[in-house]
């Protein structure tokens, strides 16, 4: 009997990749309004990549982006930078649609809810907070946090723990097969792909690890509730 459902946070709960795009386009026009001799397309591709060496959660991608465009060092771009970020971020941080609706569907119906996520624990639980998430969850496990990113098992045994369920008794919620869904279904829990966001056409060849697949986050009450019923224990993503 499934008790837990623990969902990814990015692109799963929270619309984080048009939020990312969004405010680093105009992280970079703001610093270009403000005397950054580049153009447009030059710093924002430059920054892209840098972003892909680095990673998202890369505290000095502005100074960085100086530097790999021959400029010297301007604290007044650099501010700039951060100040249309995280304004950006403030002003346009979303949940993804029926995200809320379900949220509370799932509670009303008696489960137990738990997010686990890659991340900085300090930016993801600033995700949370602003969408006044929190209450609906018991329990948020993030991999800078805990010292394990998925889809290493160690990640989803340390929170299966923390809810004290065995695997059987958990499904894992999240948009990234290679992370979310194959890591949870490596160590036993069921799983359901929500095909949303970025990732919903990468990492195919694990596809085989959904026992589910969703293309809108409110398909899942009643996913829970065939398997409760054990009426679509056989259903696997698009089946």
């Amino acid at each position: 009997m499934v008790s837990v459902v623990f969902f990814d946070l990015d692109d799963t709960l929270v619309d984080t990749s048009r939020l990312a795009e969004l405010a680093r386009k105009n992280a970079i026009e703001n610093m270009i309004q403000h005397g950054m001799p580049v153009d447009f397309d030059t710093a924002y591709n430059e920054l892209l990549e840098l972003i892909n060496e680095y990673g998202s959660n890369f505290p000095h991608h502005f100074d960085y982006l100086l530097r790999r465009l021959d400029l010297g060092y301007n604290p007044k771009w650099v501010a700039a930078g951060v100040i249309a970020y995280h304004n950006t971020k403030f002003a346009h941080i979303r949940e993804v649609k029926h995200a809320r609706k379900t949220l509370i569907k799932l509670r009303e119906m008696g489960y137990r809810l738990g997010i686990i996520t890659d991340g900085n624990p300090i930016k993801q639980w600033e995700k949370v907070l602003r969408l006044d998430l929190d209450d609906f969850f018991e329990h948020v496990v993030v991999s800078d946090f805990e010292g394990v990113k998925k889809p290493h098992p160690k990640i989803y045994q340390k929170a299966l723990k923390i809810f004290k369920v065995a695997p059987e008794e958990a499904v894992m919620v999240g948009d990234r097969l290679y992370s979310d869904i194959y890591g949870a279904k490596r160590v036993g829990m069921h799983t359901v792909w929500f095909r949303y966001g970025k990732y919903a056409d990468r990492d195919l060849e694990y596809e085989e690890y959904a026992d589910f697949k969703i293309n809108d986050i409110l398909e899942l009450p009643e996913i829970l509730e065939g398997l409760k019923d054990g009426s679509n224990k056989e259903v696997h993503a698009d089946r």
